[in-house]
């Protein structure tokens, strides 16, 4: 059993996998201000939640877009499971085949995903990671990742929405009762939900335009639950991918490691 670790700009997520098997996937905020002690605690309580023996996990892995918790984290975790982890960066195995202008400015969260969605769904393939930023990756028939596109994230732009407004307030993601909202908050809502969903669809097709071929599309992140369900488009959901990804890469390592 290994100990996989995903820490994006809102969310952490974390799971256990055993034989390829997640065993469960849960998720904690990202806070730059916590101590190593703090997520060790985090950690350790979400471990015995899910019901797994610290002695049971092997080994562990990592994947960060927040450089000023990494090494916070890691430290913690090793301090919980009594191991070193591995964590995603340069002289790692991905096997991933990146085309694009400069490979080492796609993202660690979204090189962990490209190499399970491709593992997982195959090629072609669009990949979008739902988050404090909602960010596609395009991948081709052969297997490359050939570029894709950073859009503001949906809560990101509905909480710029409120702070920028005088007399917006907060909202649920709960959908609104009609299409057309008739109050402020159903209109809101409306907004919010259907609108990010036509976003989705409408860079769906640009991409498969510029490509001339339709792509799969899968989903994972925090938000693709709140909005994928109101896309017109097939889009599989998949809130396991990053996990299933540093599985992968965790393997494709297991020689230098």
């Amino acid at each position: 059993m290994i100990l996989a670790i995903d820490i994006g700009n809102t969310n952490i997520v974390i799971g256990c996998i055993r034989e390829n098997e997640i065993l469960f996937v849960e998720r904690l905020y990202t806070d730059v201000k916590k101590s190593e002690l703090e997520y060790a605690i985090s950690i350790k309580n979400v471990l015995e939640i899910c019901q797994v023996e610290r002695n049971q996990i092997k080994g562990g892995i990592i994947s960060s877009v927040v450089p000023p918790v990494t090494g916070t984290i890691c430290h913690a975790a090793a301090k919980v499971i009594g191991k070193e982890l591995l964590v995603v960066g340069p002289g790692v195995k991905t096997g991933l085949d990146i085309r694009i202008d400069n490979p080492a400015q796609l993202g660690p969260g979204l090189v962990v995903g490209a190499v399970a969605g491709i593992e997982e769904y195959g090629s072609p393939l669009v990949i979008i990671d739902m988050g404090t930023a909602t960010a596609f990756t395009v991948v081709n028939e052969k297997r490359q990742v050939i570029g894709g596109m950073i859009m503001p994230g949906v809560g990101v732009a509905l909480d710029s929405l409120i702070n920028r407004t005088s007399q917006l307030p907060k909202i649920s993601f709960d959908p609104p009762k009609k299409f057309i909202g008739s109050n402020t908050v159903d209109c809101m809502k409306s907004g919010v939900l259907y609108g990010n969903a036509c976003c989705i669809d409408g860079m769906i097709g640009r991409i498969w335009e510029e490509l001339g071929m339709e792509l799969k599309v899968v989903a994972t992140g925090g938000m693709a639950r709140h909005i994928i369900p109101y896309c017109r488009e097939k889009i599989y959901m998949d809130d396991a991918l990053l996990l299933k990804g540093l599985n992968l890469i965790y393997g494709r390592n297991q020689s230098n490691f």
